[in-house]
């Protein structure tokens, strides 16, 4: 089979939580040439060790307010527990994995974003240095990658999850990106019953969140999916990781959650 390869975004307690059937599709995946990259999210594992260490912050516009201290907590669960949890259950189904941060090798390159004296140490991605990511999947791991970045001076910074993946995708030449969530896609009342769209571009999603047809807890995964087209990345896929066979459907047949295009194909 010809090597592909795909960038699975997933929140860090999404991916925990996932039964083990969906890590050994991802050892099959990985066996059969097609390679996954994780990027992986954490936030309320963040917030709650912050609260035990009695650690105050905030958020603007979604992005956690960052000082020394919020930043000291991100790396350690990110880069810590989240992304060992992550690697140990990879490995206990069977796949090879390797786990790092963006900081390794300068893996993700960054800078401030531009309300940084509002936000603090929260980063933009300026680059990624893709030939890392292209060695560990030369040698049969499959990367796990926590989302925090690092600059020329040293400086690390805390990456928006789904716009370190999307950045990941783009350098990687990845043009499909898989975000697994817990919902089966962006869900549409057709007749008094919810079905998922098939496919819906970035347009139509302002439109149904203006109109309420999207609403609560799927307005911040629709928008993260946005964040996530980037550069080379022409669409992204939302999917339910509980779904058996989600992820071989996704990369092989399509036909599965709600593809998120840039612009309208007529399809929906």
């Amino acid at each position: 089979m010809t090597e592909q390869r795909f960038v699975m975004k997933c929140g860090g307690s999404t991916l925990a939580a996932l039964p083990n059937r969906f890590f050994d599709e991802l050892r099959e995946l990985q066996l059969a040439g097609i390679l996954p990259v994780i990027v992986h999210g954490g936030g309320p594992a963040i917030s709650e060790t912050l609260g035990k260490l009695g650690i105050e912050t905030g958020f603007v516009n979604g992005l956690r307010i960052t000082n020394e201290a919020v930043l000291d907590v991100v790396e350690m669960v990110l880069a810590g527990r989240i992304n060992k949890e992550i690697v140990r259950k990879i490995q206990i189904n069977g796949a090879k994995s390797l786990g790092l941060s963006g900081v390794d090798g300068k893996l993700i390159q960054a800078v401030p974003v531009a309300n940084a004296a509002e936000i603090g140490f929260v980063g933009e991605v300026t680059d990624v240095n893709a030939a890392i990511i292209e060695g560990i999947m030369g040698m049969g791991y499959m990367p796990v990658i926590a989302p925090i970045g690092i600059d020329d001076q040293g400086q690390r910074y805390n990456i928006n999850a789904d716009t370190a993946a999307g950045a990941v995708a783009s350098h990687l030449g990845v043009e499909r990106m898989i975000v697994v969530t817990d919902v089966p896609g962006i869900l549409k009342t057709v007749d008094g019953q919810k079905q998922v769209l098939p496919v819906v571009s970035v347009e139509e999603i302002e439109e149904m969140i203006v109109s309420g047809e999207i609403y609560g807890g799927m307005i911040p995964k629709v928008r993260a999916a946005i964040q996530c087209i980037q550069g080379r990345v022409r669409e992204v896929v939302i999917v339910s990781g509980e779904e058996p066979g989600v992820l071989t459907k996704a990369v092989r047949e399509g036909g599965v959650g709600t593809r998120i295009v840039q612009t309208n194909e007529g399809q929906v």
